[in-house]
């Protein structure tokens, strides 16, 4: 064959189509040295003809994964351009699964998978091909390597990491407010359709909360949800797959709430007046009694402080506050006496010691009540009206004669009868 026939013979086969389907029929990329590689066939009359060297020819493969059918799965062709269909060439695989998970027919070139394949548990293959000469085993193309793609179906549910999850939010908290994100995973392929497209839903827990289709986020969905009349919610979210179409996979989790507290409640004294009673008696800094104010916020949103505003036992009474039970305790100023005022009036006043500029609206967060004090009577000895007394008396007096005399009063309202004895 002449060099001006090859070329007409090159021009004619570029022309023609070229056969595409599963069989492997992208042409393999050639390193510097196969670009420049020669064939050397002797010729009849001794001479040497230089033939360019032609590459394999294939398409990329695609498997679908989870293959259910009885037969082995098909993969595609391997073919060379020196095959010419007499049987005279070899095809041989090698690479990941080759032997095992891939087998070829070493005439035809076919590959095929003997065995279910999970896209998620290997995504891709790397085989090497090579064709050589049945009669004289030298290849007659170099080994080239191809790429076996595993085509993903939606064959995995939505998951989330953790089955319950625990959250909380400030109660009163305005709509919209974020409260938790969750976020479910998918093992399908993301590149390829929607398999590992979720959107989020919830299955429990409306109309308080909502959830954000597309980020997992949890929001309020009502305002002025209040910790003291509800506390604890459970939202079940789902995650469902193929952007939430019918025929998606889902998973689902539970979210537990909690309503924490502001200080959106005032103290509450439980009676209008109250009734305390001290005997006169009483030293100073004596504990008369307590008062409380309820609140129904917890903690620091939950503490007052006491204090005398008015009444007409100011000076005589003091009010002190004790931390730890939350009450007012009112103690003895000064001396009482019984028979100088039997009665005292206190206003006394409870105040939230934090109270949050946002809930003004629903103060004022303190209260009054009045505090009615008794003086208890005391029996008290009775009073000489001098301390000491001093009497002259002669010497040679008589017997029952009256050298003096002392008086002493009872202090107390009732004067009870006094009898004097002497003791000399």
């Amino acid at each position: 064959m002449t060099i001006y026939q090859f070329l007409r013979l090159f021009i004619l086969w570029a022309c023609l189509p070229h056969f595409c389907s599963p069989e492997l029929m992208f042409r393999r990329t050639p390193g510097p040295r196969q670009m420049i590689a020669e064939a050397r066939v002797p010729r009849s009359d001794g001479k040497i003809l230089h033939r360019q060297k032609r590459g394999w020819m294939w398409n990329q493969f695609f498997l679908l994964e989870e293959y259910t059918g009885s037969d082995y799965q098909y993969v595609g062709k391997l073919h060379s351009d020196q095959d010419k269909g007499d049987g005279s060439l070899k095809y041989i695989l090698s690479g990941d699964g080759a032997g095992t998970l891939f087998i070829i027919d070493e005439k035809t070139g076919d590959i095929h998978a003997t065995r279910r394949i999970d896209r998620e548990e290997k995504a891709f293959y790397t085989l090497r091909a090579q064709a050589i000469n049945r009669r004289t085993l030298r290849p007659v193309e170099p080994e080239s390597e191809f790429v076996i793609k595993i085509h993903d179906i939606n064959d995995n549910e939505p998951t989330f990491p953790e089955e319950i999850y625990t959250a909380s939010v400030p109660e009163m908290s305005v709509v919209g407010t974020s409260v938790v994100q969750v976020t479910a995973t998918d093992a399908d392929d993301p590149s390829y359709g929607n398999s590992a497209r979720v959107i989020y839903s919830i299955l429990q827990g409306q109309p308080y909360f909502s959830v954000e289709p597309e980020t997992g986020i949890i929001r309020t969905a009502l305002p002025n949800m209040n910790r003291e009349n509800r506390e604890q919610y459970q939202v079940v979210i789902q995650a469902k797959d193929m952007g939430g179409q019918m025929g998606g996979l889902s998973g689902t989790t539970t979210v537990n709430i909690t309503l924490t507290d502001v200080n959106d409640n005032p103290p509450r004294f439980p009676q209008n007046t109250i009734h305390l009673r001290v005997l006169e008696s009483s030293p100073v800094g004596t504990a008369v009694g307590s008062v409380k104010a309820t609140d129904a916020d917890m903690g620091k949103n939950a503490e007052v402080d006491y204090r005398i505003i008015d009444g007409d036992g100011t000076d005589m009474f003091d009010i002190i506050t004790e931390k730890d039970t939350q009450e007012g305790i009112i103690t003895v100023k000064k001396p009482l006496d019984y028979e100088s005022r039997r009665l005292y009036t206190l206003k006394v006043e409870a105040e939230n010691t934090h109270v949050d500029p946002r809930f003004y609206y629903l103060g004022p967060f303190k209260d009054t009540t009045i505090v009615k004090i008794s003086i208890e009577d005391v029996d008290e000895p009775p009073v000489f009206s001098r301390s000491s007394y001093l009497f002259e008396v002669h010497e040679d007096i008589e017997v029952g004669t009256i050298i003096g005399t002392v008086m002493a009063r009872d202090p107390d309202s009732t004067s009870s009868p006094i009898r004097y004895l002497c003791q000399c």
